[in-house]
């Protein structure tokens, strides 16, 4: 790998795992001087790299400075000593506040009790994505800002303000009791399912900081697959959701960038290994009797991941969105399952369906109904995508409804 391209990358890998091991150290008081020593360990790769050239073990020559940058600020900031390091040693012994541990495994205890603590009930959903994204996943505020199509003022605030929630809350880097473990389980799985959810159906023309998001997301959920005590049937599920989904990346937009739909794209472009990996985790799963929305979810994508078209695969995802609705019902899943209704029923019945629906202010329910009127009235075939031209926010999906009215 190039210099140019090595140290954004080690950015993205080795930011969250040195501040996640320097906050844990620190408290969530000082989250902040967690993140400036990260952030100073990177300055100085950038300064000396291109002129010493790039270290033989380049993530073992930022733990050593990210060590060094940390003992410095604990032995020589009078501030430090005086406000934090009294904190710091009512938990720790002196020895331990200057041995500070930067191996693989108090990393990964240190990334989860992270994610555990970002994911606290008191800290509002959209605020728990940017915290994981920050803190987590090494991303700039300027990247989350465009994640979110947002500006850096307004995502300042909103991190500054859990920031803050989480130091008056005195919420500490730990794993939550065994008693409490599932209920904080289902807020942190929330998050990486929402956090995947923004890269895969972003509205943002990034395709790389899209397709980011969701290797992050996929990082963090399987961090807890690998944790014994978090490696749970929906965790799995969750897993293989977002593998069928990633699947698809590569062939959900031709050479020109324009959105290829699903009957469109080329099957030989999805990635038969992600796949394979889902229907491992899909497996993994099948344990216990609780279902989760995630089972349900992973079980459509799967069905996703056969292209023929046969009543079978459409009679098995219409009966697990019927399912899906029935335990957690959301416009976006009833309107997906209208389009596997047309396919098992037919249009005119789903067209029916759809409508009850009234989803008017929602791009997607115009480009069904266009889609599922085109056959039956041309003319409410064509106002439906006209609707859905106006209503859509991204150029890429004014294309492709344009082309949908063009067709007609």
């Amino acid at each position: 790998m190039q210099q140019q391209e090595l140290i954004p990358h080690l950015f993205r890998t080795e930011f969250g795992r040195i501040t996640a091991v320097l906050c844990k150290l620190f408290g969530f008081d000082n989250v902040s001087v967690a993140e400036d020593i990260a952030s100073e360990t990177f300055l100085a790769a950038l300064n000396t790299w291109p002129y010493k050239g790039i270290p033989e073990n380049p993530q073992a020559w930022l733990y050593a400075v990210a060590k060094n940058k940390a003992k410095n600020s604990l032995s020589r900031n009078q501030l430090f000593k005086e406000k934090v390091s009294p904190a710091i040693q009512a938990e720790h012994p002196a020895e331990d506040v200057m041995e500070i541990d930067l191996t693989d495994r108090n990393i990964s205890d240190s990334q989860l009790q992270m994610l555990f603590a970002v994911c606290h009930p008191s800290i509002p959903p959209e605020a728990q994505i940017g915290l994981a994204l920050r803190i987590l996943c090494g991303f700039g505020i300027d990247e989350i800002a465009h994640a979110f199509l947002s500006n850096k003022e307004t995502i300042n605030k909103r991190l500054f303000r859990a920031k803050e929630k989480l130091r008056t809350e005195h919420i500490k880097l730990e794993f939550p009791a065994e008693s409490e473990l599932n209920t904080r389980l289902q807020n942190v799985l929330t998050t990486l399912y929402l956090l995947f959810s923004e890269g895969y159906y972003s509205e943002t023309e990034n395709e790389i900081l899209r397709k980011d998001l969701c290797e992050e997301a996929m990082r963090l959920t399987k961090m807890l697959i690998d944790y014994t005590l978090t490696n749970k049937p929906e965790v799995n599920a969750l897993f293989a959701l977002m593998c069928f989904q990633a699947s698809r990346f590569a062939a959900r937009k031709d050479k020109n960038g324009e959105v290829m739909l699903y009957d469109d794209q080329d099957e030989s472009m999805w990635d038969k290994q992600l796949i394979t990996i889902g229907v491992t985790h899909l497996g993994m799963a099948a344990q216990g009797s609780y279902l989760s929305k995630y089972h349900l979810e992973a079980s459509i994508a799967y069905w996703h991941t056969i292209k023929a078209d046969t009543p079978e695969k459409w009679e098995n995802i219409l009966h697990l969105y019927n399912h899906l609705l029935s335990i957690e019902y959301s416009p976006v899943a009833a309107l997906n399952r209208t389009y596997a209704l047309a396919k098992v029923k037919g249009k005119e019945a789903a067209i029916i369906e759809a409508e009850k629906l009234n989803l008017s202010n929602n791009p997607f329910y115009h480009t069904l109904l266009g889609e599922l009127y085109k056959d039956i009235d041309l003319l409410k075939a064509k106002g439906h995508l006209i609707n859905a031209l106006h209503l859509a926010k991204t150029d890429t999906d004014k294309k492709t409804i344009y082309a949908k009215i063009e067709a007609l």
